[in-house]
Formats: C-alpha cells, structure tokens, sequence
C-alpha cells in the first residue's frame, strides 16, 4: 500500500483507473451496500471493507460454495467484495472505535448499510466523523432511509418491493402479485448510491466539505414504477399485474416460438411494415383493421387479430432464427435463461462476465456495466479473507507497530 501523507491518501499498488486514489471504508453487510463499494473497487478506488471479527458479513457462508482441497469460501461473497482489501475490527470495543476514527481521517467515503441511528449509537454517525474529516463522504443505505416516520424500520430487499409499489404491479392479472425475481431493491439502492457518492465527491473535491448521501431501498423501488405514479395522480388508475403485457402499447412482449419464446416490440408503424414484409405478408400492413399504430393499441384488436398473426408467424421458428431474421432491423430478442446470457458472444464481448479468483479458483461472475472509454480492463482480484489486510492496513495507514497489532488481536478487537 502507498501512502500520500498531504492528501490522505492510501491505494493499492498496481491498482489503476478513475479512481484511483479514493479511499472507502466499507462498513457494510449483504448486498445493499457491498455492491455500492465494490462498483467504486472496479473503478479504481482502494476499498476497505471493515468487518467484525467474529461476527463477519454473514454472506461468506452463502451458497454457492467453492472448495479446492481444504479451502471453501463463497462465490455469492467473492461477486459482491472482490477488489476489497479486508480489516476486521470490532467498532463496539473503544479501541476499535479509535482505530477507526483514524481510518476515517484518511478516508474520502464511508458507507454503511446499518439501521438509522446505529452509528450514532456507537459514537461514529456522521457528526461525530465530519470531525475527524470534514471532507468526509458519509454513504448510508437502509431500508426506508435517514428521514421520515418509518425510518428506524428494519428492511430488507422485498421491505423495498413491498412499500416501493413494485411487488403490487407485478405478476399476472387476477392473481396475486409476484416479487421481481431478484433483489431489486438491495442493487437499485446500491447504484443510487454510488451515483450520489460520486455527485458528493466531487461536491467535496471542490469546496472540501462532505455531506451524507442518504439512500433507502423503499425510495429506490419507488422510482423505478416507470408510469404507474402519473397513471394514479392524473386518472387515478391503479397500476396492477399486467403479467408480461405493457399498459398501453401493443404489440410489445412475450410470444411463444419453436423452442422458447421471444420479446417483440415492432408497434411502430415503420417495425410494424418491416415485420410484415419480414414473413412474406406485406398484406398485413395495409390490412384496415390493423394499420397504424393506434388501431393495433386496442386491446380486442390486439387480442383478436394482432397477436394470433405473431404466433402464427413466430411459431415456425426457433429464437435463433428470429434474432438473425429481425437482425437491426426489428426489435425482437429472445427470452434467454441465464446459461444462454453467459454464452451470449455480445454479452463477453462488453465485458459482463469476469474471472475472479475464489479459493483459489478463477470463477466467472458479474463484470462492471459501467464502461469508460479512458479505463483499462484490469484483472479483478480476489475478496478478502477476513482480516486479512489488518497489517497491511493498520500498520502502513496508521503506523502501527507489531506490538500495538499483537495486543489488539490478544483483546479481540481485530
């Protein structure tokens, strides 16, 4: 680690990108949060997650599991902190509580992903830290955010499906509404987050001063109901499951193939006469009944007419065949399961599946979606074992010495 005394700096050697140089401390757990942090690890920052010694981020026991010989450790945990250097520190003991004062006094970010008022309970809130570092950025991400009545809620990622609306809306009509299959809430608030820290950053870099960026998952969920809140406040209409239909453009969704099925999204009246002429049928087009754009809207027109065409037409072909017939002219993907995402050639080629190392083994999961043309492709380095940077850390940021380290592992503090 290399060390810049006048600017606080710490950052790992042979680590580049945007970021390079930003320090964070990463004193969060599970998803909502470590995503947010390893995002800024991928671009380059010098990460340090900081857990408790016996009482780690319980995500290292997660399946899947990676074992080689007598190693094992998590891929669930190695996809989500990779990147990181790793200290373990207990914040509850007074020692560690002034060890971490002194990390925050060379950090630019903290985030935390704790309860409203834990922090502060501990005596490390943000107007305990801005003391310390009054550039300091201070990230909290929590199920119903810093302010409000609810905020001293406990939540978790389907707390924000469940108050965002999102859970209400999804499934498929007259049946009850379904989660989104994956944990919306807990990613859609780490990217907030890492938007805000990125804004408050350079808020910080040009009048030295941090600030805290609170995010709750309940907001985050809330802002992706697309048209829903519009719908209510102008025509008071009720987003409900509309299971893989949209509210009011057709044809737009899922139609079944030869082996699978496939979105189509040809409801303009250019995609419309494309598509058309695509299966031999220019007709249809023309047809009075189907015409423009407004007509195939209708739903009975839709129902009756329009979708019986695209399963006809679409029922002779496999997904394949209907990419490469669609081609760049016509918006129809196939629905892929995630072993076909994986081999997608496109989906390698940007990059979004990475190797990193797990017990020792390198192991394909998750790139960064994020592309800048000014960053070079890095290798992504393992997640830490835990505490496994306490020197490393404590010793070149702090000044630690070998007696002052063994003393505080003999008290339990790291």
């Amino acid at each position: 680690m290399r060390v810049d005394a006048d600017r606080h700096e710490a950052t790992v050697p042979g680590r580049d990108g945007p970021l390079a140089g930003v320090v964070v401390l990463d004193v969060t757990r599970v998803v909502a949060g470590p995503f947010c942090a390893m995002m800024l690890a991928d671009m380059g920052a010098t990460v340090i997650k900081i857990e408790h010694p016996k009482d780690p981020d319980y995500t290292r026991t997660f399946p899947p599991m990676v074992n080689n010989g007598d190693t094992q450790a998590s891929a669930f945990y190695a996809q989500y902190n990779r990147n990181k250097l790793g200290v373990s520190l207990d914040l509850r003991s007074e020692d560690g509580k002034v060890l971490f004062r002194k990390l925050v006094r060379k950090a630019d970010i903290l985030v935390e992903n704790f309860r409203p008022g834990v922090m502060d309970k501990l005596g490390l809130g943000y107007d305990e830290l801005k003391v310390e570092n009054p550039r300091l950025v201070y990230a909290a991400i929590s199920g119903f955010g810093r302010t409000g009545p609810n905020s001293r809620r406990p939540g978790y990622d389907n707390s924000g499906q469940a108050t965002g609306g999102l859970w209400s809306m999804n499934g498929y009509p007259g049946q009850a509404p379904v989660r989104v299959g994956t944990i919306i809430g807990d990613l859609s608030a780490s990217l907030y987050a890492a938007v805000g820290i990125l804004a408050a950053l350079r808020e910080a870099e040009r009048k030295g001063i941090g600030q805290v960026v609170d995010v709750s998952q309940q907001d985050a969920v809330f802002s992706l109901t697309e048209n829903a809140v519009v719908r209510y406040t102008v025509d008071k209409e009720i987003a409900t499951p509309l299971g893989n239909d949209h509210p009011f453009v057709r044809p737009y969704g899922q139609y079944p193939c030869a082996d699978g099925y496939v979105f189509f999204g040809g409801y303009t009246d250019k995609f419309w006469a494309i598509t058309c002429a695509m299966f031999g049928e220019p007709e249809s087009a023309t047809d009075p009944r189907i015409d423009t754009m407004e007509k195939r809207f209708d739903p009975e027109t839709d129902k009756t007419v329009v979708t019986p065409l695209l399963n006809r037409w679409f029922s002779r072909y496999t997904k394949a065949e209907l990419e490469v017939m669609a081609g760049d002219d016509v918006p129809l993907s196939a629905i892929k399961s995630i072993d076909e995402v994986i081999a997608d050639p496109h989906i390698r080629a940007r990059g979004m599946i990475v190797d990193v190392p797990v017990a020792g083994r390198d192991i394909e999961m998750l790139g960064l979606p994020i592309k800048l043309s000014g960053a070079a492709v890095e290798a992504h380095g393992p997640a830490p074992v835990l505490g496994q940077d306490n020197e490393l850390v404590l010793k070149d940021m702090l000044g630690l010495d070998d007696a002052a380290l063994a003393s505080l592992r003999e008290k339990g503090v790291i």
